[in-house]
């Protein structure tokens, strides 16, 4: 009797860990070597390597400093269906969460999770940025929606930084985990998500609409020069616009004293209006289509240094950079990359997510800066055209 109650729990034990083992896929990245992962980057010249460190924890180590784009991303993937029981999917409320550790030394940049198959067509689907506002460690986890995953398919989890500069980075991960979860009982995911190109909300549903204080141009090519009196010459007469080249770059600043100690509820929009565009290039043929489909856009990015207080009427590339390097001025890491509307006076609205809208409150974020990604010239109704009625604005709400 002794014998078989013993060989009962065994095979209790055994069936109690084939369970565990079908429900969860986690690598807590403590052996000496990585494996089943995959690594690559792509769109650019970037180079990375995932390595297994001593501390317990794998890092992505990027080398990005002969990229001129600033366009690239680096992937770690891994097929993680051989370790979950894709049956228990087809289960009402069930859906697969994606869990992290993460830190980065560069805050504060973003970082993102996407979950696929061998069968996936629309790869933006179960996507989610992440934003990491220090250096700390953080733990970060996205909820697939209605994820299309059966038994026999691979699948297919990736933790991913893009975009980050021209320089070298790395991002420590201390573990990755995949669980099929019941939604309604798992509780909210963890970290600071930020939709990858969020739909465009109605401008009623925000609370502050607020013109720019200054807009103005600075030019590397011509540092010397303030270029106050930009215009172009329509039927109605001279109008004033901010106009991004290669060299010429347009920067706004706001008057947000009164919301100093406000919170900023969601994201908002940077308000654009278009005064003209114009595009080129056989981007296709010289980058190929996943690359030349970035091409022309304009890039909308935080300004984080230089001098708090300019004036429009005498700011230049000079006095602005104060010679110090871009990337201690601007977060290398974009906003948001917008193609834009091209008929004249047509609205570009840009999203400015929550934890950039917090920093414009708050005063980290001193500014945005807009420069051209590609061979475009695009120029903007300037604030003084009809007395701000064209120029930009920042739409927003605050927590009440």
């Amino acid at each position: 009797m002794q014998i078989i109650k013993k060989a009962f729990k065994i095979c209790f034990l055994f069936l109690l860990v084939t369970k565990v083992c079908q429900a969860q896929f986690i690598d807590n990245f403590d052996k000496k070597t990585l494996k089943g992962w995959s690594a690559f980057t792509g769109d650019g010249t970037a180079t990375m390597n995932f390595v297994q460190q001593e501390g317990g924890y794998a890092s992505i180590l990027v080398d990005a400093t002969k990229d001129p784009l600033n366009i690239w991303y680096a992937i770690t993937k891994r097929n993680v269906a051989p370790f979950l029981n894709l049956n228990k999917l087809k289960g009402p409320d069930t859906e697969l969460r994606v869990e992290a550790r993460v830190r980065i030394y560069n805050a504060p940049h973003r970082v993102n999770f996407m979950v696929n198959t061998q069968r996936t067509t629309d790869f933006h689907h179960d996507l989610m940025e992440f934003e990491l506002p220090d250096n700390n460690w953080h733990v970060i986890s996205m909820t697939t929606k209605n994820l299309d995953a059966v038994p026999g398919d691979s699948l297919f989890i990736q933790f991913n930084v893009t975009d980050f500069g021209y320089d070298k980075y790395q991002v420590d991960v201390d573990y990755i985990k995949a669980d099929i979860i019941n939604v309604r009982k798992a509780g909210p995911d963890k970290g600071i998500q930020i939709l990858y190109h969020p739909p465009i909300p109605a401008l009623t549903t925000f609370s502050q609409h607020l013109e720019v204080k200054q807009d103005a141009l600075i030019n590397s090519e011509y540092p010397e020069l303030n270029l106050k009196d930009w215009q172009v010459r329509e039927k109605e007469g001279d109008a004033q616009v901010l106009t991004v080249t290669a060299n010429q770059w347009a920067i706004l600043r706001l008057d947000l004293e009164q919301y100093k100690n406000a919170k900023a509820e969601g994201a908002g929009l940077l308000e654009l209006t278009t005064q003209a565009v114009a595009t080129g290039g056989n981007y296709f043929d010289v980058y190929g289509q996943q690359l030349g489909e970035e091409f022309p856009r304009v890039r909308v990015i935080e300004i984080f240094g230089g001098p708090a207080d300019w004036d429009q009427n005498k700011v230049n590339y000079n006095n602005f950079m104060r010679g110090k390097p871009y990337a201690d001025l601007f977060n290398t890491q974009m906003i948001y990359d917008i193609e834009l509307d091209k008929t004249p006076g047509n609205k570009n609205f840009i999203t400015i997510s929550q934890p950039v809208m917090q920093r414009l409150l708050n005063g980290t974020t001193k500014g945005l800066l807009i420069r051209p990604l590609g061979a475009i010239t695009a120029s903007f109704y300037a604030s003084e055209h009809q007395a701000g009625q064209m120029g930009p604005k920042l739409h927003f709400n605050v927590k009440k």
